[in-house]
């Protein structure tokens, strides 16, 4: 069974597409106009082990809204379409990571019914030329295109790079762990027969 996707968007304000393999090994080739959002989602990618393929463009002479928030929904989409049925994943997945000061939950349920809980307070602030407020709408894009249940909190932390970073290591990880396959559990990881 291959678990892979590519999906495409174009709009008036961005083109981006996401090819992605659930069962790589973390190879990534990502391109986007934000040099910092390129770090972050190289992080999903090496953490995952998820082969990744990111080209995306966008009206960042704007601001970086649309870019961030566009990838968020192309790379929920892939991964939604990657998974099929979602037959025979552990459906959760969750991930506890310090960076230095910083420390991060990322907590995942692949239910097929997106909700979104974003606990990281930020303040107004720029690395480089991302908003770090842009974190929170690229994980709520991702949960909503990928129908899924997520949760995230800071524990502790005071560096933006440091915070922002190990939430996408967390994420990645929580969603590694949710999208293996399961030896134990072969069919639709609910009581309900579907998570659709």
């Amino acid at each position: 069974m291959t678990r892979k996707a590519l999906v495409d968007r174009k709009t008036h304000e961005t083109e981006i597409a996401v090819e992605i393999d659930l069962d790589g090994t973390g190879r990534s080739d990502i391109q986007t106009p934000l040099p910092f959002l390129t770090h972050m989602v190289d992080q999903i990618a090496r953490h995952g082990s998820f082969d990744l393929t990111v080209r995306a463009r966008g009206d960042v002479e704007i601001d970086g809204h649309h870019t961030t928030e566009d990838l968020g929904i192309v790379l929920g989409s892939a991964v939604l379409e990657a998974l099929g049925d979602r037959a025979g994943i552990r459906r959760y997945g969750w991930a506890t990571l310090p960076m230095d000061e910083a420390l991060v939950t990322a907590a995942l349920d692949l239910s097929g019914r997106p909700y979104f809980v974003w606990k990281v307070p930020l303040p107004k602030a720029k690395l480089g030329e991302f908003d770090v407020e842009l974190a929170e709408v690229f994980f709520e894009a991702f949960a909503r295109s990928a129908r899924a249940n997520l949760h995230v909190h800071l524990h502790e932390g005071q560096n933006l790079h440091h915070i922002i970073e190990i939430t996408f290591k967390a994420f990645a990880r929580a969603l590694r762990q949710a999208v293996e396959v399961d030896p134990r559990s072969p069919g639709i990881p609910s009581t309900k027969g579907s998570l659709e």
